[in-house]
């Protein structure tokens, strides 16, 4: 074979590869073109809700600690043997109720010292009265000196004197021989007796018997951000309405706002206030740790979504709403506070509006969307 000829072998051969590879080429392309035409992106499962318009009450919650009403350290007010004592710890006890005693001989003897003190000065006063009078007339015919009937004089006003002052020594007495008896000054429950049967007390030193707190009705207290104090002030004439839950497991109890401080917290940036509550089943405890919520107002025709549809990205806040032909679009929203599991739109949403509450990590604008599960529009169940 000559040289001629081997070239045009060569190239016949050439010609038949780079045909082969064309045509090997060509047939993935068609099946890929003809691929892209035949699959769609298969439909997103999601759960959604609808959008609702309803009247919700405006509401401030807050940490609480619980206070009694009224706690009252009763201490001795005259000094003795405690005799007695008539309570036991943590008794509930009524305003007057005896709680102990204090050995009464010594002051009920300083009674009667001081009663038969004031009857011997008042039968001297009554003595140097008649002698006044016996004398006037002497006085006035001058059978005795002016200054013999002035002596007489000042010895009786003396008299009246000495009588006013055993009549508030027989006083002072008798109230000293009532004190000895130890008395409950308010209703309550009491606390740990401090002070023990054989113990001697002595008048304002020697620290309380027993502390009594007024649980009923009972004070919770709590501290709100100091901006909400102008719409606290603004809706306060009407009685506003807190409630807390004493624990999970319980119903929330209701009472009245009663106090609002008169200055900020510099501190915290707070403002104290106070609600009462009637407590009348004893749930609520002082040095209790509770959850007050402080109703203010009720805002009419919310709109509100659940928590789970509203969706925080870097370019603001938005949710996916659902059209008529099952496909998702976002929408921008201004959403406000929450309301137990929902939150408030302000603006961007309409009531009635479908909204996926479940399934918006797969979601692009346009995506068509397959409805597994409706929430119910009372948000308690699917």
């Amino acid at each position: 074979m000559n040289d001629v000829s081997k070239r045009r072998g060569a190239s016949r051969r050439t010609v038949r590869v780079r045909a082969s590879g064309w045509v090997l080429a060509a047939v993935p392309l068609g099946l890929a073109c003809s691929n892209r035409r035949q699959v769609t992106p298969p439909a997103v499962p999601v759960t959604v809700a609808q959008a609702e318009q309803r009247t919700v009450p405006f509401e401030i919650t807050a940490p609480g600690t619980v206070e009694p009403m009224r706690a009252v350290a009763v201490s001795a007010q005259v000094s003795g043997i405690v005799t007695s004592v008539r309570f036991r710890e943590g008794d509930d006890v009524r305003e007057g109720e005896v709680l102990g005693q204090i050995d009464p001989r010594p002051y009920r003897n300083a009674l009667q010292q001081a009663e038969a003190t004031l009857a011997r000065d008042l039968i001297q006063l009554a003595n140097a009265r008649r002698q006044v009078e016996r004398y006037q007339g002497l006085a006035q015919s001058e059978y005795i000196t002016t200054e013999q009937f002035e002596a007489l004089q000042t010895s009786a006003k003396a008299l009246e004197a000495t009588v006013q002052s055993d009549s508030a020594a027989v006083d002072n007495a008798r109230l000293n021989l009532e004190y000895t008896t130890i008395r409950s000054p308010i209703s309550g429950r009491t606390g740990s007796l401090l002070i023990k049967e054989g113990n001697v007390v002595r008048a304002q030193g020697s620290g309380p018997l027993v502390t009594v707190n007024q649980t009923q009705p009972i004070l919770v207290r709590f501290a709100v951000p100091a901006p909400f104090l102008p719409v606290i002030r603004q809706h306060q004439g009407g009685g506003l309405v807190a409630r807390v839950r004493p624990t999970n497991d319980t119903a929330s109890l209701s009472g009245t706002l009663i106090f609002v401080d008169n200055a900020v917290d510099t501190t915290t940036g707070t403002i104290m206030l106070k609600a009462r509550f009637a407590n009348p089943g004893g749930q609520l405890w002082p040095g209790q740790f509770v959850t007050a919520t402080l109703v203010v107002y009720e805002e009419r025709d919310v709109v509100l979504v659940p928590v789970p549809a509203v969706v925080e990205a870097e370019g603001g806040t938005y949710v996916y709403v659902v059209s008529t032909d099952n496909q998702a679009e976002t929408r921008p929203v201004v959403v406000g506070r929450s309301v137990g599991d929902d939150v408030v739109v302000t603006q961007g949403l309409a009531a009635g509006e479908t909204i996926v509450t479940d399934g918006q990590l797969r979601l692009f604008p346009g995506a068509r969307v397959q409805i597994r599960n409706v929430t119910d529009p009372r948000r308690g169940r699917s």
